[in-house]
């Protein structure tokens, strides 16, 4: 499995959100394969997922890029996603593997060592692992720092690292041991949201290369 660099998680209220698909769009066409869109929408009805997730995981499928459904089986293999992301509203991994089998890498949403150890025994392909600084949307989580991607560099799972990461910080976190990072406000509050995935992606894609 193939790990895209930058995943980049759509902002809530997608019903209502008129720039999200074309921004999307214009992102897959500028980072191609080292690029994953996450949906993501509790409150979003089955139908408008869908909706946004099949185009998205065409243009995947060219690019050799990932569109990720979260939470949503049924959605994730109607839509032709790539990966389907699962986290605490969704069944347990173990159940979702018995109905998609292998058609589909399974990424689990964590929140501390332990928890990426059990996701990796429980036959994860990747983990999202956060929050690792203090994000907005999770004001009240404490922080685990960059320490925490260290110490599970031996897990045995590609960590996705999760939660105030900016152009900024997006280097140093894969140096310190993240396989990939997934930003929302970093891009989604941008003035142009497509420019600051790309640069989002050219940092992360130096910093690999810098090894």
């Amino acid at each position: 499995m193939r790990l895209p660099l930058l995943h980049v998680i759509s902002p809530q209220g997608l019903a209502d959100d008129t720039r999200f698909a074309k921004a999307a769009a214009s992102m897959q066409r500028a980072c191609g394969p080292e690029l994953a869109i996450h949906i993501r929408d509790p409150g979003a009805s089955a139908g408008l997922l869908y909706d946004l997730a099949a185009p998205l995981a065409s243009r995947a499928d060219a690019s050799g890029g990932w569109c990720v459904v979260n939470e949503r089986t049924d959605v994730a293999l109607a839509a032709g996603a790539q990966a389907l992301q699962l986290g605490h509203r969704a069944l347990p991994l173990e159940v979702v593997r018995q109905t998609v089998g292998e058609r589909l890498p399974l990424g689990v949403s964590v929140h501390s060592e332990p928890e990426v150890c059990e996701a990796a025994k429980a036959g994860a392909n990747y983990v999202v692992l956060g929050t690792i600084f203090r994000s907005p949307s999770h004001a009240s989580a404490p922080p685990l720092g960059t320490a925490a991607l260290s110490s599970c560099r031996d897990s045995g799972v590609p960590v996705v690292a999760i939660g105030g990461i900016d152009a900024e910080r997006a280097a140093p976190v894969l140096a310190a041991g993240a396989s990939a990072v997934a930003v929302l406000s970093a891009v989604w509050e941008a003035d142009d949201p497509v420019a600051a995935a790309v640069d989002l992606l050219d940092r992360l894609a130096a910093e690999r290369r810098d090894r």
